[in-house]
């Protein structure tokens, strides 16, 4: 997979990465790699991003 990192991030080392397949999303945490994954499909990525963008996640 090609993961890609946070435009958000600036360049700092805090940040995560997400990646995508056909199964839907993937989103690790940049400073650990090798370390555990999250999956989201498609539909549950397009809610979260929808979500993030109406600021209602917290």
């Amino acid at each position: 997979m090609s993961w890609q990192k946070s435009s958000f991030s600036a360049g700092a080392e805090n940040c995560v990465e997400v990646a995508h397949d056909a199964t839907g999303w993937w989103l690790r945490d940049s400073k650990n790699p090798n370390g555990p994954t999250h999956h989201f499909t498609h539909t549950q990525w397009t809610s979260f991003l929808h979500h993030l963008r109406q600021d209602r996640l917290g």
